[in-house]
């Protein structure tokens, strides 16, 4: 859940950006046209969000869309309700393209039910129709957790990772040249490790580090789950398609606890709570096989 207040709350710490006119994509970002958890996120807060270096922001010149389960059909054939975010979000794509001085967004990563196994080509056939040269990808998002002590809703039920189906359908996804983007806690990273070394054929897109957690049932044990995650992330690393998405670490079930505070965090201090991370997972991926992200 973000503060009602998120937008002031965040302008109370500003800072001169470093190196403005680096150009950047933003690998991962969302959009919501009706309220959420997290707030709404449409075309003109992502423009204001990354307006251009010379304005005091990065500079961001292309996005690529992650599925949120926004704007989902609400009718038909159940499998293919996914397709209706990439419909909704080539429109949005489409109007990005209409200001050369604001970042576009460049692709997109839906979602489709990978346990519909090789059935699952109907779908992405329908996104690849939808996206108009867009669609890259599918995401999965897999947080489980049986605690209940979490901000972030989680299914109870095992991870579906070493499903046969599950696989299949990730398994027709890469012969159909996509890839797969897989968001879960870092207990699961086992699991998706098994996934990845099972089906080597696609290429696979850890996301948020694999979400080391340090809230409710996992609080003062960030230490003890990042020694976890370490030898998680060297095995992972281990496996050719797999690359990995540096970001996503802000969120309230990572434990930092900063959206409490008065303030938020400046540069120095996200720096030296999250350098760890940074620091192993570049050093195990290495810097062709990670890419920034904003979330």
């Amino acid at each position: 859940m973000l503060r009602s207040d998120a937008a002031e709350w965040l302008a109370l710490v500003m800072e001169e950006i470093i190196e403005p006119d680096r150009k950047i994509i933003d690998t991962h970002h969302h959009l919501w046209t009706v309220p959420t958890p997290w707030g709404r996120y449409e075309l003109a807060d992502l423009w204001a969000d990354t307006q251009s270096g010379s304005g005091g922001h990065h500079h961001i010149e292309k996005t690529v869309f992650i599925d949120c389960h926004s704007n989902y059909r609400q009718e038909g054939k159940e499998a293919l309700r996914p397709v209706g975010e990439t419909e909704y979000v080539v429109q949005v794509a489409e109007a990005s393209r209409a200001d050369a001085d604001k970042p576009t967004i460049a692709a997109i990563v839906s979602h489709a039910d990978m346990a519909l196994g090789e059935a699952v080509e109907e779908v992405l056939q329908a996104h690849e129709e939808a996206g108009q040269g867009l669609f890259k990808g599918i995401r999965h998002m897999g947080p489980s957790d049986t605690t209940g002590s979490l901000s972030n809703p989680a299914s109870t039920e095992p991870c579906p990772y070493s499903g046969e189906g599950f696989r299949s359908g990730v398994r027709t996804l890469g012969r159909m040249g996509y890839s797969f983007d897989a968001w879960h806690f870092f207990l699961q990273n086992p699991d998706f490790l098994e996934l990845a070394r099972a089906v080597p054929e696609t290429t696979m897109v850890l996301n948020h580090f694999g979400s080391p957690l340090g809230v409710g049932a996992y609080a003062g044990k960030q230490d003890e789950i990042f020694s976890q995650w370490q030898r998680d992330i060297e095995r992972l690393a281990d496996c050719p398609n797999v690359v990995a998405k540096l970001g996503g670490l802000a969120m309230i079930d990572n434990g930092f606890g900063w959206h409490d505070r008065d303030l938020p965090p400046s540069s120095d201090e996200f720096c030296a709570a999250q350098r760890r991370y940074y620091l192993h997972a570049i050093e195990c991926f290495g810097p062709d096989r990670c890419m920034f992200e904003s979330n």
